[in-house]
This record gives C-alpha cells, structure tokens and sequence, in this order.
C-alpha cells in the first residue's frame, strides 16, 4: 500500500507463502471463509502480513473482479476520516469545492479492508457501527442514503478485549466485526518458513537487481533462534539490507546484527519472546530468561537433543506453573507471561490444557450460582 488509502481491480492473487503447520491452517481457512460474505477481523503482530491475508480474501472470493480498497485508519487525521469512509458534499465545509466519494462508495460490491481498526477514534466507531447495522450511509453534508455493499474486512495489531477494558474501543463494533476471525501465526512459530520466506526475499531482490548474496555458516541458525519481532517485514528489511551491503558475497555471522548474535547465545528458553506480543514485554522476558538460565545455562548432550521437543516441554511447563499460580484465571496467567490472552488461549488450545482452566471456571460459576441460590 503506497500511502493510506489504496483502490484496485485486478485478478493478480497475492502468494502466502509457508510450508509450516500454521500456515497451512491459515491458507485452509482464508479459503474457506472466502466464499462467504461474512464480515472478517484479523489478528497478527506488526508485519505479519495482515494486508495480505485481506487481499487473498478478495482474490479468492466471488467479488476478486470487483474494487479492493484498502484504508490504514490510524494514518488519516480524525477530522478528515468521516470524509474519507464516506465522501462529502460539495460545500459541506471549508475547502469542499466538489462531491467527492468515499471509500465505500468506491468499493461498490468489492472488498473494504480497514486495517488498524483500533485506531479509530470513538466518534467515528460510532458511525461505522451504524453503516454496519443498517447497510447504508450519508455522505459528509448529504442527505441521501447510499447503499454499503461492500465486504467489510478489518485487521488491528492491538488486543481488541483489552482495549474495550481500557475504553478505547466500544464492544458492540467489536462484535460487529469479530464475526470470522483470523489469526496470523508470529514468524517466531513458523520454523523452518524463517528460511524458506529469507530464500524467497533474496530471490525477489537479486530479480529486481540488487544484486545476490549466500548465507555462511551458521546464518541460517541464526535466523532460526532470533524472535522476530518484526516479524516477515523485519525479515524482508535484514535481507535488503544484507544483499545492498554484500552484493556478490557471502553474508556471515558477523554480519548480521548484534542483537541477533546475542540472541544466539541465549539458552534453549527462546519461546518465552512470545512475551513479545505485547506491550511493553521486554522486561518480562529478560526477567524469564533470566529465571529460566539460572542457576547454569543448559548443556547440550553428547548424543544431540530433539530441540523443538525439548523447548516446547519448557513453554508447556511454564504455562502450566502460571495457570496454577493464577488459579486458572487466563488473564491473570496471561499477565504473568507477558503474553495476550489470546495467545495464551492458543498455547492451551495447542498443548491441551484447557480442561483445567474449564474446571476451574465451572467452579466458579457453580459457586457464584450456590451463593446466589442461597
């Protein structure tokens, strides 16, 4: 998306690529959920691909012939969104010198994706709630009503339920648009994809004439234990970066950054940067690796160890210890992680952990259900 706003017809289907059992779940359900017209939110850190994923919707669906318009609503002022969504009326305030249509208008019978929906301001939820309710809208300074006919699918990087605790985003727009949701898997639980998606960005950048590099020892493993934060864009960025800076040569450990060097170097506790998802969470997982690492760093065994087995045994432990120490309250175990509650919910999903947490739940409610009996 070049700017903040982005109207396309075309027939060109978006690649998302990924051999990992995410991924292959993910493209399973972006197809399924494609042939309907109900409305989609997608989840996924900063740099996912979460556009992406909105765009093989639209290929991949009845609408793929018509209008793609795609709008970044934390990058419009507050004061000009309503005209934006919308359109306006020629003279409907200072600087209107004709009608001019909106971004619903534009996409007709197509596909409107809003990405970074939390960023809307509370006013402005308040419209979109109303054109999601009746199907229609006003343009700014009209009086006629025009029909919203497009497929509405949104994408935030935020935890949509902890902003509506914060009073940041109102609930009924939530469930407005939380009708099929989809989760983009983190780079960092893609495994192997890490290589294949860095070959892939070599590839497109040696193409465009940039020029071709190879990766030395131990870059590879490297790229396989840092967290990626940045995710698929951070990925794509170190390539371009390393191709410009290399061209003709091979890339070496030493070349890489420092932080990924340094990542390296820490003990077989590296799935606990999924406290990286949220905010602020840098501090909580030094404080776990730190717990982790003590009171020696692990030893690799002579006869080699199954490393994918031996972290997820420590993350399943760790879950397991902070849903104990919470009670099975998922927030709470949640805040003890540094993770979203919805990537905890996951974790539970994954490792099949939910039965405690059900349990516990169900006590409450009985007991809450006795007290009130009672």
């Amino acid at each position: 998306m070049s700017t903040t706003i982005q109207l396309e017809q075309t027939t060109a289907e978006p690649m998302l690529l990924g051999d990992s059992a995410p991924m292959h779940a993910l493209r399973a359900l972006v197809r399924r959920v494609a042939g309907t017209d109900s409305t989609v939110l997608i989840h996924g850190e900063s740099g996912t691909g979460k556009e992406l994923v909105a765009r093989l919707l639209h290929a991949w669906s009845q609408r793929v012939g018509r209008p793609f318009v795609a709008v970044n609503c934390g990058a419009i002022p507050g004061e000009l969104m309503e005209s934006e969504l919308f359109g306006h009326e020629r003279g409907a305030f200072t600087g209107a010198q004709a009608a001019r249509k909106g971004r619903f208008e534009l996409a007709g019978r197509g596909t409107l994706f809003l990405d970074e929906i939390a960023e809307m301001s509370p006013p402005l939820q308040v419209k979109l709630l109303r054109v999601l309710q009746e199907r229609c809208f006003e343009r700014v300074g009209g009086s006629e009503m025009l029909p919203a006919a497009a497929r509405i699918v949104a994408a935030t990087h935020r935890d949509l339920e902890h902003q509506i605790e914060l009073g940041r985003f109102r609930e009924d727009l939530y469930y407005r648009l939380h009708v099929v949701p989809i989760q983009i898997p983190a780079l960092r639980e893609r495994g192997d994809d890490i290589l294949l998606l860095a070959e892939h960005a070599l590839r497109g950048l040696e193409a465009a004439g940039l020029g071709r590099v190879r990766l030395g020892e131990g870059v590879a493993a490297a790229l396989l234990a840092y967290a990626w934060p940045g995710n698929v864009r951070e990925l794509h960025n170190l390539m371009e970066r390393l191709v410009i800076m290399h061209a003709g040569g091979t890339v070496q450990l030493r070349d890489l950054p420092a932080k990924m060097l340094d990542a390296q170097a820490l003990p077989p506790s590296l799935p606990t940067a999924e406290s990286a998802d949220a905010d602020g969470a840098d501090g909580a997982l030094h404080e776990l690796m730190q717990l982790v690492a003590e009171p020696g760093d692990p030893l690799l065994p002579a006869q080699g160890i199954d490393l994918r087995a031996y972290l997820e045994r420590i993350e399943r432990s760790l879950i397991e210890q902070a849903l104990r120490a919470s009670d099975h309250v998922i927030a709470h175990a949640a805040a003890r992680l540094g993770l979203r509650r919805t990537t905890l919910v996951e974790k539970i999903r994954k490792y099949n952990l939910r039965d405690g947490a059900e349990t516990s739940s169900q006590a409450s409610a009985q007991a809450s259900a006795q007290a009130g009996g009672a």
